[in-house]
């Protein structure tokens, strides 16, 4: 189905258009307050009013008058001088949520745009044609203006944009797709590139991926668990109605269900309890699962707010200059998920470090069968220690700097770009350490016997072998590790659980 723009957006809206190229459409009803909003507009300017950005300049040049002679000269001028972005390129996905993100803000109805203006940016996303868009130079504050207007030259025929794979100039790009570049008019410069939508697209896509993550974590630890023959006590509902946190709880139970009717857990006379990492997975991923799903909350808040300035109120014939457009919700959300995505992925690496350590495991060294002539999987947890302890820096809070633009007019800044980028940084790096964890788990069960696994933990394990067979020989493991990765990427190994067990929550 289409996704509709001008009434409300989900997380999963976004990841569709964005990663699975869904089509777009806009809402009959958006339409008319979009036609409201710009006919306001022409009023203030045949009116001479002073109105930010529509008849004055921007930032700290807000105290200069613009003629309405030159109000189209305004809006081109923003757009070439904001588009100073620079480092590499957006991926597609990112640049996609972008465009979708910022069509909808304009279709709210207080952006005072022409429809020709959405209609064109709907038009690229429906035919895949895509703006180069470099990823820095945001502060996060008056938006992501550098990234916007990197955005917004696409469409008016300048920049460049990538067709197919292949980058080329804009301007012929969309006269080859039939689409006429824009003539901006007053307001429509400032419009496209005033917002939070590079940090709000990073965040939602971060957002959808967390959510995955938590009950990925699930799964592997579940399969870590049998491999070491843990006990099952920590996972009892009682214990957890006694501390009843949301997401301890959905863990506890998601781990209960994939261990039922397995013979290797509680299977240790000698055991009384398990280490940290084993014993405390509800505690732990549950705490991130609640994190992820405060910082989804705010982000599906930002997706369908209107974010530049000024805001137009057609209905009461009212302008009101604000600041929608700071990013500090999204900012101190998005560092929140990083740092619980971090301390995911460190627990992680541990339960990967007790699989391969056999003084922990009671398993051949590095869970090969010929140790010593071979090394296994030695340096698999050197690559999940690596990627850990690069979460820790990434997981500074970039929202707890600021930094002073635009002659001091800009004064404080949410660093809300750097904070996305971060956090979609931490969330590939744990999907890589949790396939780590289901490719050490599974090899660890070829000594344990798959065949004693419980019904969810055997249908991961099952899953894990259909993309990388066990190792016998040493081999390159890059591939395997990468192989692994993608099941956590795209949500086979929990798809393959679910139809076992039934639905994780």
């Amino acid at each position: 189905m289409p996704v509709e723009i001008g009434t409300s957006l989900s997380l999963d809206d976004v990841d569709a258009v964005a990663t699975r190229a869904a089509s777009v459409v806009m809402a009959a009803s958006a339409r008319r307050a979009v036609a409201a909003a710009r006919a306001q507009v022409d009023r203030l300017v045949a009116e001479g009013r002073a109105v930010y950005a529509i008849t004055t300049g921007v930032g700290q040049l807000a105290s200069v008058s613009i003629s309405p002679a030159d109000a189209a000269r305004l809006q081109l001028n923003i757009v070439r001088s904001h588009a100073a972005g620079v480092g590499p390129v957006l991926a597609q996905d990112v640049v996609r949520a972008m465009m979708l993100l910022r069509a909808h803000a304009l279709a709210l109805g207080h952006s005072g745009v022409r429809q020709e203006v959405i209609d064109l940016l709907v038009a690229c996303l429906n035919r895949g044609i895509h703006p180069v868009v470099p990823e820095q130079g945001s502060v996060g504050a008056s938006g992501d203006l550098a990234p916007l207007a990197h955005l917004a030259l696409a469409v008016i025929g300048e920049g460049e944009v990538v067709v197919g794979g292949e980058r080329q100039p804009a301007g012929p790009a969309l006269e080859r797709a039939g689409l006429r570049p824009l003539h901006l008019v007053a307001k429509e410069g400032v419009a496209l590139v005033n917002g939070t939508q590079l940090m709000t697209a990073y965040g939602a896509l971060a957002s959808t991926r967390a959510r995955r993550l938590c009950i990925t974590a699930d799964v592997a630890g579940a399969m870590s668990l049998e491999a070491l023959r843990g006990r099952s006590a920590a996972f009892d509902p009682r214990l957890h109605r006694a501390r009843p946190h949301p997401g301890q709880q959905a863990s506890a139970a998601n781990i209960r269900r994939m261990i039922a009717g397995s013979a290797l857990v509680d299977s240790d006379p000698t055991r009384v309890q398990d280490a940290y990492s084993l014993r405390c997975m509800p505690q732990v991923h549950g705490a991130t699962r609640d994190a992820a799903g405060y910082a989804a909350r705010v982000v599906e808040v930002e997706i369908n707010a209107a974010t530049d300035n000024p805001l137009l109120f057609p209905e009461e014939d009212l302008v009101l200059s604000g600041g929608n457009f700071h990013g500090q919700p999204v900012a101190l959300a998005l560092d929140f998920l990083a740092a619980a995505l971090a301390g995911l992925g460190t627990m992680t690496e541990r339960r990967i470090e007790r699989l391969v350590n056999p003084a922990l495991s009671g398993l051949p060294a590095f869970l090969s069968p010929h140790g010593g002539l071979h090394s296994g999987l030695m340096l698999a947890q050197y690559t999940a220690a690596a990627l850990a302890s690069e979460n820790k820096i990434l997981a500074h809070p970039a929202s707890a700097d600021s930094i002073p633009t635009s002659a001091n007019q800009e004064d404080h800044v949410s660093m809300g770009a750097v904070a996305a980028r971060k956090a979609a940084q931490i969330v590939a790096h744990v999907e890589q350490i949790l396939g780590i964890e289901l490719l050490c788990a599974a090899q660890a069960l070829e000594f344990r016997g798959s065949a004693t696994m419980g019904r969810g933990t055997a249908a991961a394990y099952a899953a894990v072998r259909e993309g990388v067979p066990p190792l016998d020989d040493d081999r390159v493991l890059a591939p395997d590790l990468e192989a692994a990765a993608a099941l956590v990427r795209s949500g086979a190994i929990v798809r393959a659980v679910e139809q076992a067990v039934g639905p994780l929550v």
